[in-house]
């Protein structure tokens, strides 16, 4: 097959940029690897958005190592298979279940803020308005810290049976030798064309010949896979302060624009910001639910408070035994109230007072409860409650705006033969991040700070999740660990924006009070109240019996497309385990086990 090779030196920084395509007629494409999206088996398991990235997490645990060794993996793996999601110049959210401790703990790998920005750094100087949210995305000024590796890092320090070293290696393979192209990454190459297209080193790396690499090509990474090396030989610090990280640096402070584009916006990031970055270990969300322990992501993530808030709410009702109509009517208005509360009250824990424990008390529950009424939907936005006093009656503060610009990830769950659990949400924020490749690097940058508000938005109440110096912005990332009596039996989560949030609540009320199967829970149709005056819906729920019912409760609903993509994994009984994706969604997901029915 013959090599398209096209080598091009950028202006900013003068590094190559490297990008190798596979190209064939059309009648020799190669179909890409197909993907199963349920699998059962023992051993292990692996449930990622890409057959290349769960093979690789598959091939770890089969060489006995951790599942946080497989969890590496695969995220490193996903960054050249799945690059306009995560990778690299990312971050997220690691939850972990430590059976030897037969504990929960989580890692916060979250990008920060650089130490020279400001609360006023999405505000134009020339108008003292807000920046214009394209305008912000498509820049330096909207690139955090990445968290990545540090994350792996971390995690391996903690759980881990190989080096960082040996578990990049089947990620640098990939990059080297190429992944065949999915139509949906196809689609997706498309649908960020002129984004991609705006700075020349993502362009030559993903817009080969000026357009989206065709379904059937192979994609070549050369430059990522150079970088997994150079990290390979001299670890994190190649990219926290090192070579990678110098790189980084001149990359945001000057983002390598085409010719003839508009100039971006730039960013402060100084290399000290890099050196100062930790990933920071933490304790996780909990509450039980009907005899469940539900652990998730505590702050600066908003999920664990969040689909824990309503669960608690929800357990104020007989879910179970309730027709499909008022079900789902309860768990929409349950999310409603949920969302009006942590718009209110949750951002980075470490700049704002986060009141977790109330948020999460039975007794707020129950004052939010109150005020579902089972005859009508309530009408958004819905103010938050006052957790602080909620008294025994149904109580409010000022309603407030429910905004989220958060838009893409991926989620990733793993189980090893030894019964450590991983759920892992990983991104780069919007699809393809801000558009900017580091040149000579082979990874894109996030926009990840533009998940702040850019402005205040709740009115004469502080604001949690205003930009500051080293602040982490408030995410929706719902990576999720249960328990019950002491066992783990469900790891869960999924990508999609503020979005996150109602899937992993909805599949946990399909699991556990709709009685689907996991593999139903996850392809069920989806609908998303965020505290929004209609809720988004796809098209299979719409179509539900239930539907009208709602619709006549005053639920109101629009076309949302497609509603994450999530993953789980289900712990059967003797040791037996049950891996779940997306049949569909996003193309499909791919599970696998180490032994068993793939």
């Amino acid at each position: 097959m013959p090599l398209k090779r096209i080598v091009t030196a950028t202006m900013a920084t003068g590094l190559a940029a490297v990008c190798v395509v596979a190209s064939a007629p059309a009648a020799s494409a190669r179909p890409a690897p197909p993907r199963t999206p349920v699998a059962e088996g023992s051993g292990g398991a692996v449930v990622s958005d890409t057959v290349e990235s769960t093979q690789a997490g598959i091939d770890v645990l089969r060489r006995g190592g951790t599942a946080a060794d497989a969890a590496v993996a695969v995220a490193a793996t996903l960054g050249v298979t799945d690059p306009y999601v995560a990778g690299l110049g990312g971050g997220g959210y690691f939850v972990y279940y430590d059976a030897r401790t037969k504990t929960v703990s989580t890692i916060d790998g979250r990008e920060t803020t650089p130490a020279r920005d400001s609360s006023t750094m999405f505000i134009d100087p020339s108008t003292g308005k807000p920046y214009d949210f394209e305008t912000a995305v498509e820049s330096g000024r909207s690139v955090g810290v990445p968290g990545m590796l540090a994350t792996w890092q971390r995690a391996l320090q903690r759980w881990g049976k190989f080096s960082l070293a040996d578990n990049l290696k089947p990620a640098e393979k990939v990059a080297r030798h190429g992944f065949v192209v999915t139509p949906e990454f196809e689609r997706q190459t498309q649908s960020v064309a002129a984004k991609l297209g705006r700075f020349s080193p993502s362009a030559e790396l993903f817009l080969p010949g000026g357009a989206a690499p065709k379904a059937g090509s192979v994609l070549r990474n050369p430059d990522l896979a150079a970088t997994y090396r150079q990290i390979q030989r001299e670890g994190v610090g190649a990219f926290y302060g090192g070579a990678v990280g110098r790189d980084l640096v001149r990359t945001v402070q000057n983002p390598p624009v085409t010719p003839g584009a508009a100039t971006p916006l730039t960013g402060p990031m100084q290399l000290s910001d890099l050196r100062a970055y930790r990933a920071l270990d933490g304790t996780p969300t909990h509450i039980n639910y009907r005899g469940y322990d539900v652990y998730g992501m505590a702050p600066s993530s908003s999920g664990g408070i969040t689909v824990g808030e309503a669960l608690n709410i929800l357990g104020n009702f007989p879910m179970s035994t309730m027709d499909q109509t008022q079900a789902l009517h309860h768990y929409l208005e349950a999310s409603r109230l949920a969302f009006a509360d942590r718009n209110r009250y949750i951002g980075d824990a470490r700049y704002v007072d986060v009141p977790q424990r109330q948020l999460l008390s039975k007794r707020f529950a129950a004052s939010r409860a109150c005020q579902i009424d089972p005859n009508k939907a309530g009408t958004s936005p819905v103010a938050p409650g006052d957790p602080y006093a909620p008294g025994p009656g149904c109580t409010t503060a000022p309603a407030a705006s429910s905004d989220s610009n958060e838009q893409h990830t991926n989620h990733f769950v793993v189980a090893d033969k030894q019964g450590n659990i991983v759920s892992y949400t990983n991104t780069i924020e919007q699809l393809a991040g801000s558009g900017i490749t580091v040149p000579g690097r082979g990874f894109l940058l996030n926009n990840e700070l533009t998940d702040f508000n850019f402005a205040p938005t709740q009115g004469s109440a502080p604001d949690p999740n205003l930009p500051a110096p080293g602040k982490r912005p408030r995410s929706s990332m719902s990576p999720t660990i249960v328990l019950h009596d002491g066992k783990p039996v469900l790891a869960v989560g999924s990508p999609g924006g503020a979005t996150i949030i109602t899937t992993v609540l909805q599949i946990l009320l399909n699991r556990f009070d709709l009685g689907m199967s996991l593999p139903d829970a996850i392809a069920a149709p989806r609908a998303s109240q965020r505290n929004a005056a209609t809720t988004d819906a796809e098209a299979g729920f719409l179509a539900l019996p239930a539907a009208k019912g709602l619709e006549a409760l005053g639920q109101k609903f629009k076309s949302g497309g497609d509603i994450g993509v999530a993953a789980g994994i289900e712990i059967l009984p003797h040791g037996r385990l049950l891996a779940a994706g997306e049949p569909s969604r996003r193309g499909g997901t791919s599970a696998a086990v180490v032994t068993g029915k793939n």
